[in-house]
């Protein structure tokens, strides 16, 4: 994806799930000057990388600290981007995009915080992983243009069935295209027992699967 991004304290480093969106993102034949937008985009890591393609991108995000990481990422990388402040879709809902880029929280969290703070911000989503996918489902498909494309990144424990019925349901086209086991990171781990507990995991799996689904609003 180019430069490696600074990252701040408290803001997401790109991992293996931003790699995998990333190959997913480079096969869409979008043409140069198609609109662009990553929501939740942390460090500007996936929108730079959008932008060195000649996409038109906007960038949102709910941390100001990953905002001002995204700005300075793309200064150093000489790209433009507009680059926002808020919480998901709601400083773009007067637009429509040929692509929408999420890589959202999704790791099943046992605490019943509904609203994770601090750095937990940006991997905790509810007991069920589903806390921020369930409103990206919902509320994407009405900012895309005919043809447009939703890509979304998320981990097996937090339901790709879901993720394809919600937007199923809403009249998009949507597949799972992208699958990839790697090892379980740092809260994973701190988390093995009470996701086995919770049938989320079996007694001898010790991967974690990442999935990318790809929603497409029919012509």
């Amino acid at each position: 994806m180019g430069v490696n991004p600074l990252v701040p304290p408290g803001v997401y480093t790109p991992q293996e799930d931003t790699t995998l969106l990333a190959e997913a993102l480079a096969e869409e034949p979008l043409p140069p000057g198609s609109d662009v937008l990553d929501v939740g985009t942390g460090t500007g890591a996936l929108a730079l990388y959008a932008a060195r393609r000649g996409m038109r991108v906007t960038a949102v995000d709910v941390s100001w600290r990953a905002v001002g990481a995204a700005r300075v990422n793309a200064w150093m990388s000489g790209l433009r981007l507009r680059i926002l402040h808020g919480n998901l879709f709601d400083r773009v809902r007067d637009r429509t995009f040929d692509l929408i880029l999420a890589n959202p929280p999704y790791v099943p969290a046992p605490e019943g915080d509904p609203e994770p703070r601090g750095t937990a911000r940006a991997w905790d989503a509810g007991h069920d992983g589903r806390l921020v996918l369930d409103r990206i489902c919902r509320e994407a498909p009405a900012l895309l243009r005919p043809g447009g494309v939703l890509l979304t990144v998320h981990s097996a424990l937090s339901g790709p069935e879901r993720t394809l019925e919600l937007l199923r349901a809403a009249g998009l086209k949507s597949s799972v295209t992208r699958r990839r086991r790697i090892a379980f990171g740092p809260v994973l781990r701190e988390r093995e027992g009470w996701l086995r507990e919770r049938g989320l995991l079996s007694a001898t799996e010790d991967k974690e699967e990442l999935v990318v689904v790809r929603a497409e609003l029919p012509v």
